[in-house]
């Protein structure tokens, strides 16, 4: 596959995968384990358990995340017997592409599924300078932001940590990224925990899938290139700091509990007063902020005092802000801001020694902009039942 950054085509492009999907559909369910999203001490247990030694675990480590194989039989530096061995007992699998879409922008989306024929989105964003991935953490959400796609679909249930790795590794799959490039020559550069869901309410799947990408012998991506977006589940921020060190996004989305409250839900939970405190002892520094999401809302929380407001608000936290004009998905009854009034809030939180960017909305023409990603699963799950009861 040509490895060259997405162009813009024209047109959005659309694929339907329909060997998989027919496999995904249809397929008996997979009896054997896989050993992706195993911890390096978890695959040396497994390799203790048939009977090898603990050294097996780095060899395999290697082939599985640092070249990125899907057969044992490729694995050309371990003898086939071992090899044979391997494939009796695990596979390395993936999540089943079903849908894939590039956008006019090379934004490219994939709708996912898992063994349980549960799915979930991921979206790769390139840029001039990076290419981020952004990976979901649960199938559905049980936050219900108002203003977000996503939160329309209830909760089904938490990915497991080989399920999030199998989400960057499908991305490289696509963009043929395998072995892992160094710093200078990567794609996928980036990896942002803002997809499908709230990661600190999956915490402990979370945090091993991202100490699984972050191994520098395997996919190898610095804790400095990973940011997790959280809106605001307050008992888990310092351990995410303490334990991750990735820098941390917050989505806000309002100034006062009254608004937030309204618009989101967790918040009557965790009011700002609680969330402010959690930040301001997260370990960062000026070279590494906070960055505040901000999505704008006509005649929500768009106005002149607003902007006054969030900077009292985040007084005393090495901050940033990420000003997301507000994607229409079908069904909202919310409005973006007028872009003249986005750059003004934008200017006045510049003046006060913010930098507050104006966020680029990349991939609307496949519903792959901030706030418009939502699975599939709920109609699948309907049809599922529809069928039974006939």
């Amino acid at each position: 596959m040509d490895r060259d950054r997405p162009r813009s085509t024209g047109s959005p492009r659309f694929f339907l995968h329909f060997g998989q999907l027919g496999a995904y559909f249809f397929a008996m369910e997979k009896t054997l384990p896989t050993l992706i999203g195993l911890s390096r001490d978890e695959l040396a247990a497994e390799m203790i358990a048939i009977g090898e030694k603990p050294f097996r675990a780095k060899q395999l480590w290697h082939w599985i995340y640092n070249r990125g194989v899907t057969d044992f039989s490729q694995m050309t530096t371990i003898a086939k017997p071992m090899q044979e061995k391997l494939a009796e007992r695990y596979v390395l699998s993936r999540p089943t592409v079903v849908t894939e879409q590039t956008s006019t922008d090379g934004t490219r989306k994939w709708l996912l599924g898992f063994d349980d024929k549960n799915q979930a989105e991921t979206v790769y964003i390139p840029e001039e300078d990076r290419g981020t991935l952004c990976i979901s953490s649960q199938v559905g959400c049980t936050l219900t932001c108002q203003f977000c796609h996503t939160g329309t679909q209830l909760l089904v249930r938490n990915l497991g940590a080989a399920e999030i790795v199998g989400q960057f590794m499908t991305a490289r799959d696509s963009y043929g990224e395998w072995p892992t490039p160094d710093d200078t020559k990567r794609l996928i550069s980036n990896v942002v925990m803002m997809g499908m869901g709230e990661p600190l309410f999956n915490y402990d799947n979370v945090a091993k899938a991202l100490k699984i990408i972050m191994d520098g012998e395997g996919i190898s991506l610095s804790k400095r290139r990973i940011t997790l977006s959280t809106a605001g589940v307050v008992p888990m921020i310092s351990r995410c700091g303490e334990e991750l060190g990735v820098n941390l996004a917050v989505s806000l989305h309002a100034t006062t509990d009254e608004v937030r409250s309204r618009i989101m839900p967790i918040n009557n939970k965790y009011p700002l007063a609680e969330l402010m405190r959690a930040l301001r002892d997260y370990p960062v520094n000026n070279s590494r902020r906070i960055t505040f999401e901000y999505v704008m809302l006509k005649d929500v929380n768009d106005s002149d005092a607003d902007a006054r407001n969030l900077i009292k608000l985040v007084k005393g936290i090495p901050a940033k802000f990420n000003l997301i004009p507000f994607n229409k998905w079908p069904g909202s009854d919310f409005e973006q801001t007028p872009m003249p009034q986005i750059k003004r809030f934008s200017d006045i939180l510049f003046e006060a020694g913010y930098s507050a960017p104006i966020r680029q909305t990349r991939g609307a023409d496949i519903l792959a902009a901030c706030g418009q990603l939502k699975s599939e699963s709920e109609r699948l799950r309907r049809l599922k039942e529809s069928q039974a009861a006939e």
